[in-house]
Parts: structure tokens; C-alpha cells; sequence
């Protein structure tokens, strides 16, 4: 099963909870056991996985990126946003998570993050579904 879910950014740099979403897509496909496989496909965001009980773990993510890439930078690129390009290609544009009794196999504390990183915009997010 492939499916799209649209996720609307409120920030320049922002991370988006959409755990829950995936999980609902997982548990209407009827899968018992297979594999989840996320797909953003945008230059400037990407996907993470990292903890969703305290907020402040997000928060200190963005300022760990913004101080590795910093926005002002000798960059070439025309755009003025290469920053969201280099943040988006550390972080990553997919992930593949396993799926048990219908429900997506994640750490105690972890959840799945889409990564904006030139908004606020609207984005995409490929979910497709195999298995049993």
C-alpha cells in the first residue's frame, strides 16, 4: 500500500511529530507483520527518529544543526537556503521501520520526525506499507 500524508510547517526550522499519523496509516492497512517505509521527497527536509517525551530534545536538535550549518554562510548557491540543503541531507529523506501485531516497532521514547528546514511550507510524506 502507498499512501501520501501532507505536513503543514509553522516554522523556519521546525521538527513535526507524525508518529501518530504513520501509525494510523499502519494499523487501517490491516498489516500484522512487514515493514514501513517513509520517503520525503524534498531538498530542503528530511525524516528523523528521536525522542517525543520531552520537547526540549527538539529544540535542542535545531540549535545543535543551526550551529553545525549556520544560515549565513559562504554558500554558492543562488536559492539563499544551501543551509537546508545540508541540514536536510544530515538528517536524511528516508527511513524504514518494522511493523509487529500492526503496530510500528519503536523505541520507548522514540518518534518519527518530519525535518523542516525552509519554511514554513507544505510537504509531503511517502508512506508505503508491505508485508502480511
Amino acid at each position: 500500500m502507498m499512501h501520501q500524508i501532507e505536513v503543514r510547517t509553522r516554522s523556519h526550522d521546525q521538527l513535526v511529530d507524525i508518529t501518530d499519523r504513520i501509525q494510523a496509516l499502519v494499523s487501517q492497512s490491516g498489516l500484522q507483520a512487514g515493514l514501513c517505509h517513509l520517503f520525503v521527497p524534498h531538498t530542503t527536509a528530511g525524516l528523523t527518529l528521536n525522542e517525543n517525551w520531552d520537547p526540549a530534545v527538539r529544540h535542542d536538535l535545531l540549535t545543535a544543526l543551526a550551529r553545525l550549518v549556520p544560515w549565513d554562510d559562504d554558500y554558492q548557491h543562488g536559492e539563499g537556503n544551501s543551509a537546508a540543503h545540508v541540514k536536510a541531507s544530515l538528517v536524511g529523506f528516508a527511513h524504514t521501520l518494522p511493523v509487529e501485531d500492526g503496530r510500528l516497532i519503536l523505541g520507548s521514547w522514540q518518534g518519527i520526525y518530519l525535518a523542516e528546514f525552509d519554511g514554513p511550507r507544505r510537504r509531503r510524506v511517502s508512506v508505503t506499507i508491505v508485508g502480511e
